[in-house]
């Protein structure tokens, strides 16, 4: 039997490995200590000398020289959460050690808050019940979009953008994409009209956006595009705060009262004091809850355990990362 460690924030082992995925991997890992945070292998790195693999998640440690040294015999990392950008170095990627993370268990919930998120929006959700709030009194209607019809537009088919479209299958909406590396296959496997960004922003009732934040993304989304939207068209953020140019967005939200957002992400995160989108009326703020919340952690743990299998049959990782998709899923 392999022999394993547990190393991850000490809040984290108990939010994404539950009592059921413990069990699983005690069946198949010598668990050779209790848990370990990295602050504690740092201070007896004698603990990881036995380690073949690590089971690691939120506040795991960073997998660099010094760890690498201690760990010698350390063949692969089950990574029970999504970007592995602060534990994987170069040194680690130089070892050719394994890695594998539950970024698609995650997107899952993501997912699920995007659609959320889209059909109560189409009806104009969010304004009606903020109205109520504020006037003590139900107002008129007027006009709402509804989810029969109606044109939503999804920025980027990574992981999460693939699972919105997925859903999107079962209701009767028209869904275009912008994703510069999608094909035309890509797009009639998913249901989805490919169009240029500014289209985007254009045509839909409600712009969902999932890009990675990379150096290449950063500020990707200005005033200008936010300025095409509909008249009481609905901007979701569930992606990155950064990706968006958040001045910009602010005096376009300013200028169109008509326009709503949904910001879950913002940068910097939580906003600054004092930040306009704290009072404006036509922003939700949510507290970047959309991704793994409760129970849903524990579908991070479980990923890991299937992984874990793969793994011990010999068997391709389904989410495998090497150095080029980790940067990507920064």
């Amino acid at each position: 039997m392999v022999r394993g460690l547990y190393v991850l924030g000490e809040k984290a082992f108990d939010q994404i490995y539950g009592p059921d995925e413990r069990a699983d991997i005690a069946k198949l890992v010598d668990i050779c200590a209790p848990p370990q945070t990295p602050a504690a292998v740092k201070q007896n790195p004698a603990l990881l000398a036995d380690a073949e693999v690590i089971f690691s998640g939120w506040g795991g440690p960073k997998i660099d020289d010094e760890f690498l040294a201690a760990a010698s015999e350390l063949r692969a990392v089950f990574y029970g959460a999504g970007s592995i950008k602060g534990i994987a170095t170069d040194a680690f990627w130089d070892r050719g050690i394994l890695i594998t993370s539950a970024y698609a268990a995650n997107a899952i919930p993501v997912a699920e808050f995007t659609i959320s998120q889209m059909i109560f929006c189409l009806k104009r959700g969010w304004q009606f019940a903020l109205s109520i709030r504020r006037d003590g009194a139900f107002p008129s209607r007027g006009e709402v979009f509804g989810a029969y019809g109606s044109t939503v537009g999804i920025i980027s088919l990574g992981m999460v953008g693939r699972r919105v479209c997925s859903f999107l299958k079962s209701l009767e909406l028209h869904v275009l994409a912008y994703d510069p590396f999608a094909s035309e296959s890509d797009a009639a496997e998913l249901g989805v009209e490919l169009v240029s960004l500014d289209d985007i922003f254009r045509r839909c009732e409600v712009v969902s956006l999932h890009t990675p934040w990379l150096k290449e993304t950063e500020g990707m989304i200005t005033g200008r595009h936010l300025r095409l939207m509909k008249q009481g068209a609905t901007f979701i953020n569930t992606a990155r705060g950064a990706v968006v140019r958040e001045g910009d967005m602010i005096d376009v939200l300013r200028e169109r009262p008509d326009l709503f957002a949904v910001l879950d992400v913002t940068h910097p995160e939580p906003p600054a004091a004092g930040s306009p989108v704290y009072s404006m009326e036509n922003v939700v703020l949510t507290p970047h809850m959309a991704g793994s919340m409760g129970a849903e952690c524990y579908r991070q743990g479980r990923y890991m355990v299937d992984e874990l299998r793969r793994y011990l049959a010999g068997e391709p990782l389904k989410y495998g990362i090497d150095r080029e998709k980790a940067r990507l899923l920064a």
